[in-house]
């Protein structure tokens, strides 16, 4: 039996609390996304002298890739108006999620607020630690079991696994980037097969969220998406490498098979 609800008479305070800090996460989301997009600040990919950019790395989605953010961010706005329904103030999923929620939000906002700043190796530090928090968020969705509406299977299911499967690929492409402005060469046949060694890390991790946490379709989606437009980007772009470019399309459909499988023996 899934609960999905709680009713302890005292946790009003505890509730307001986590939908005033949710709320707060949110705002500051928004304005790091404004500077991340050059509203107030310096776009991603022209930030950090570069680094960030669709064409810097061999691990670097083309550019449409990041549209996915759109919908990201309209789910984490979906997911705060939520918290605040009085059907969600005392939900289950509501109060086991909000902390985690929140923290991504302001883990986002930092991550682009010290790539405005070209410290690299600090967003390795603070994307990886999103990875963890939305990891641990996601986990706790498994446990609670099954979302018991639409709009929680769209909002908060949805969301946060799109959230987790994106940044699972942006990570790799974060490090490889940090490496890269570091001088480490990637140009070359080693570079290649190192990329392609990397890609298939994300598989694995992909693997592991699905045995962990069952066939949840928006994680695979999202990380299909960010790998299937690596591939583009080595196949039609610079730097060009037919090989990362096949390894990374052929991930793609990896993931998305390993989640049909699961779904199919669950």
């Amino acid at each position: 039996m899934t609960t999905t609800q709680s009713t302890a008479p005292d946790t009003t305070g505890a509730d307001r609390t986590r939908q005033v800090v949710v709320t707060l996460a949110e705002v500051f989301c928004v304005f790091g996304t404004l500077v991340g997009v050059g509203v107030i600040g310096t776009r991603v990919e022209e930030s950090s002298g570069g680094a960030l950019a669709a064409d810097a790395t061999l691990l670097a989605p083309l550019g449409p890739a990041f549209s996915i953010w759109s919908v990201i961010y309209a789910g984490l706005a979906a997911y705060t108006v939520w918290q605040w329904l009085p059907s969600s103030t005392a939900d289950l999923r509501a109060r086991r999620t909000g902390w985690p929620a929140a923290a991504s939000m302001v883990l986002n906002a930092a991550w682009l607020l010290v790539t405005q700043q070209g410290w690299l190796w600090a967003s390795v530090v603070v994307i990886v630690a999103l990875v963890v928090v939305l990891g641990v968020l996601v986990q706790r969705l498994t446990d609670l079991g099954p979302a018991p509406s639409l709009v929680q299977r769209v909002v908060v299911d949805g969301t946060f696994g799109l959230y987790l499967g994106w940044v699972a690929v942006a990570t790799c492409a974060n490090v490889t980037a940090t490496l890269v402005e570091e001088g480490v060469e990637t140009s070359t046949l080693v570079g290649e097969l190192v990329a392609a060694a990397v890609i298939a890390v994300v598989v694995a991790v992909a693997a592991l969220v699905v045995a962990r946490t069952g066939p949840r379709w928006t994680f695979a989606a999202a990380a299909a998406w960010g790998l299937a437009w690596i591939a583009v980007g080595r196949l039609t772009d610079e730097p060009a490498s037919t090989l990362v470019g096949a390894v990374a399309a052929v991930a793609a459909a990896a993931v998305l098979g390993i989640t049909a499988r699961a779904a199919v023996r669950r």
